[in-house]
């Protein structure tokens, strides 16, 4: 295990310099994820013990390192929910600069603190649910939730205080007007808690807690990064917030308050809440604690229940981006909140939180970047709710795909193999199922095939033959002697004989050149004939 990252060797000794930390970014981990703190710390010590030296014995990189093994092993044998992390990344960057050529919108300036912000400012932070990090541009710019504070204390309020307290003051449906109306449902409650009415009713249910205890709630689903507080844009909220107090007064005139709740003071809270400052990097560990059930990713805490973040996330699907929220829902098909500081706060359930910043709004008070950036990223991965992920290949998957999906995957290859169903092998190929996964005991498809039923794999119309993979010493021609496939013996001897240096290492490319030559005169006609399907 430890070879795989352990650093490179110098003479005699193990070097430790950029190395260690550069491959531990392929993996999506950063050397400031907390569960890293002790081996990083350790590490540290070692090269500041070393006197000048940056040579490091292995015993010593295992020493250092052997706290963390199962998250480094699960690191380094791509375990994570993003195996290939740098390609993940590499189109992540490619989606944030195609976006950045995005112009219009202007800046919210009703709030004259907002108004401050560069319109060129744009970053795009994401954090998976195992702790993958990435960022691009300016995603170390403090700037205020506003609105997206919205689901993080109604999660917090169900934490508390549970679901049906909460809902007996506001309720659960797309009010289909704009955030800010002084507009009640049916039962003189707000519609929603991602509408102001219905957020400062949530402001009232919490204020027993205290600022600093949602400060503390929100520092946790942070992993303890960056979340401060900016006094500035508290008072421009105070001092330019009549629509805000008339909605305060509305609701305190149809007793829309808890008993004894005290309307101004919620108000107050209220604007103190959409003061908190976060970045894009901290926004995003935010978001992927929702991702991940209500567990931090990168400290393991469980922040919030599985049931509050359950109801957040069906309320930021269909409440979370203002009048916009029912065509978000159609294109990009995930929960968001946006605010009118320019963040637009984005869960890929089960997958991963991302944080997207940019100042310019559109009509409705969303993100122009931002709403791009979500559109763009779900045409090229399948993250919508709805993609099809078993007979939608176009878009990209970077997840790896669950242990119970692998292990039904194999066992329908193996059954078609074996059955000689070429019509469920072609089905397979063009569904993007890997034509060379193996079994328990290591056979592939073509072992089954060879041993037991048509020699014959399809994969996109073209045959691949496998005589690199080994089961228990054998190949596929040695599997077809001993069962007796005297027909497959002899397209596979011709193979061998064509090509006897074929091994596992060669590439894709050339094992498709020589499939090539094979079916295009390499073979008799008869051979030929058996290979077509």
């Amino acid at each position: 295990t430890f070879n795989a990252f352990c650093p490179p060797k110098v003479g005699n000794k193990n070097l430790y310099t950029t190395d260690f930390n550069t491959a531990l970014r392929s993996t999506g981990l950063l050397t400031s994820d907390p569960r890293l703190s002790d081996c990083m710390r350790q590490l540290r010590q070692s090269m500041q013990d070393s006197a000048g030296t940056v040579m490091m014995d292995p015993k010593l990189f295992r020493k250092c390192v052997g706290a963390n093994i199962l998250l480094l092993t699960q690191a380094f044998r791509r375990k994570f929910i993003i195996p290939d992390f740098e390609a993940f990344a590499s189109n992540i960057n490619q989606l944030y600069y195609s976006t950045q050529r995005q112009v219009g919108g202007h800046v919210a300036d009703y709030i004259p603190q907002l108004a401050k912000f560069s319109p060129d400012l744009w970053g795009v932070s994401l954090c998976t649910v195992d702790g993958q990090r990435h960022s691009a541009g300016d995603t170390k710019v403090p700037f205020c939730l506003q609105s997206c504070v919205k689901p993080l204390e109604y999660a917090i309020a169900v934490h508390e205080i549970g679901t049906e307290h909460v809902h007996r003051y506001v309720g659960k449906e797309p009010s289909g007007l704009k955030f800010n109306q002084l507009s009640l449902d049916e039962e003189d409650k707000p519609h929603n808690p991602m509408v102001n009415a219905g957020a400062i009713v949530i402001s009232s249910l919490l204020k027993v807690r205290g600022f600093l205890g949602v400060m503390e709630y929100l520092k946790k689903m942070a992993g303890t990064e960056y979340v401060g507080f900016s006094n500035a844009t508290f008072q421009s909220e105070k001092e330019t917030g009549d629509r805000n107090f008339a909605i305060g007064y509305y609701l305190k005139e149809k007793k829309c308050f808890p008993k004894n709740a005290d309307m101004i003071a919620a108000l107050d809270f209220y604007f103190q809440l959409c003061s908190i400052e976060v970045t894009c990097e901290s926004g995003s560990v935010m978001a992927a604690t929702l991702a991940n059930g209500g567990i931090c990713p990168i400290t393991g805490e469980q922040v919030l229940s599985a049931e509050a973040v359950r109801n957040t996330l069906s309320l930021m699907h269909s409440c979370g981006m203002y009048d916009f929220s029912g065509q978000f829902a159609f294109h990009v098909g995930l929960p968001a909140k946006s605010g009118v500081s320019g963040a637009v706060l984005l869960v890929v359930p089960n997958v991963m939180g991302i944080m997207c910043w940019s100042p310019p709004l559109d009509r409705v008070g969303n993100s122009v970047r931002g709403i791009h950036f979500c559109q763009e990223l779900v045409s090229l991965f399948n993250f919508h709710n709805y993609d099809n992920l078993r007979h939608f290949a176009r878009k990209l998957d970077p997840r790896r795909q669950s242990l119970d999906d692998r292990n039904r995957s194999v066992v329908n290859l193996m059954f078609a193999a074996y059955s000689g169903d070429v019509s469920a092998l072609r089905r397979f190929a063009l569904s993007a199922v890997d034509m060379e996964e193996k079994d328990y005991d290591s056979r592939t498809a073509l072992h089954v095939a060879s041993a037991e039923g048509d020699p014959v794999i399809c994969h996109d119309n073209t045959l691949i033959i496998f005589l690199c993979v080994i089961r228990w010493g054998n190949t596929p021609l040695d599997d077809a002697r001993q069962f007796g496939r005297d027909g497959v013996v002899s397209v596979l001897t011709e193979y061998q004989r064509l090509y006897p240096c074929s091994s596992e290492s060669q590439s894709e490319t050339e094992d498709q050149r020589k499939i090539r030559h094979i079916e295009g005169g390499g073979l008799s006609q008869t051979d030929r004939t058996c290979l077509t399907i």
